[in-house]
């Protein structure tokens, strides 16, 4: 490996690592919140609630497909 090659590694593994740091405070939150009932009171929880929910879990299964080669990422 050229010293160019190994910078350029170098760099990409930083940002990398960088990058899952940020995913893994983003995925801690986000448990700590779902912990929490995503911030609803359960004996007061409406339709809006479950309409907010129901969004979040379609933008969280877009997530999950893609990272496992799922549903429109399928091979």
């Amino acid at each position: 490996m050229t010293r160019q090659t190994a910078h350029t590694n170098d760099a990409a593994l930083a940002a990398f690592i960088a990058k899952k740091a940020e995913i893994d405070a983003m995925l801690s939150r986000l448990q700590a919140f779902s912990a929490d009932h995503f911030g609803a009171d359960p004996e007061r929880v409406n339709w809006s609630h479950v309409g907010s929910l129901e969004y979040q879990a379609h933008l969280l299964k877009q997530i999950s497909d893609f990272a496992f080669g799922e549903g429109e990422h399928a091979a």
